[in-house]
This record gives C-alpha cells, structure tokens and sequence, in this order.
C-alpha cells in the first residue's frame, strides 16, 4: 500500500467479520484474492486514510474503474470500535487455486500487519498452485 497510496497512511488493523478470503477470475498469476460472504468467517484487514489522489489511484491499480473489482462499504471492527470501511470484491467467479507467489505475498502483508500469528500461519497453508499459475 505504501508504494500504491504513498500520501495514505495506514490508520489501523481490525477484522472484517462475515467474510472470508478466498480466489476467483484468472489473472495473470493465477486466480485472483477476493472476499466472499460468510458468515462463520472474518479477515484481518488494514484501515487506511485515502486522499482522494491515493483512492484513484487504487481504484484504477484494481480495476475498479472498468468493473473488475467492484467496492463495497463494510462495517469492520477496529481496535478502537467499529468502522465503516471500503472492501474491493471481484466481479467474477470464486474458485481455483492461488499461486504460491500471491498468497505469500499476502501471508507477508498480514504478518507486516500485525495480524495473529495462527492467522498467519493459516494463510501459508492455504493450498495453491507451485508453478504460479
């Protein structure tokens, strides 16, 4: 997000509960991360204070602008209550296998974040594909 949204800083870590990460559509890596419904489920998330500079710029480095992702307003709870925070959720179907390479990644940006180390150590043993796609 740092290199994304240079003039955003990160406002805080919580959970976003009634979701779950999963992977869908077919990017150029493979599957690509979503969030999806559920009910029994929570994603630890980032908060971060967009400048509408910033907010374009995500908007377009997700697609959002030609309808690959769409976003979503969400209640998350954050360390300090609850928020009212934007989510970017695919506009394709869910399925298939992550590259290693993707859930690394964001196995490393949960941890960087803070998130428990079981939920890290969940996500780095999510299945996924080896060879990247």
């Amino acid at each position: 997000m740092s290199e994304r949204c240079p003039h955003s800083p990160r406002r805080g870590t919580g959970w976003l509960p009634g979701w779950r990460l999963t992977f869908g559509g077919d990017g150029w890596d493979g599957p690509l991360p979503t969030l999806a419904e559920d009910p029994d489920s929570q994603v630890f998330v980032g908060f971060y204070d967009l400048s509408p500079v910033d907010e374009a710029k995500l908007d377009a480095w997700e697609s959002a602008d030609s309808g690959l992702y769409r976003k979503v307003k969400l209640s998350a709870n954050a360390q300090d209550g609850i928020v009212r925070a934007w989510v970017y959720v695919l506009n394709d179907f869910e399925g298939g296998l992550p590259s290693a390479r993707t859930v690394g990644l964001i196995a490393d940006a949960a941890e960087a974040a803070g998130a428990p180390e079981e939920y890290v150590a969940e996500l780095r043993l999510r299945p996924c594909s080896g060879d990247g796609r």
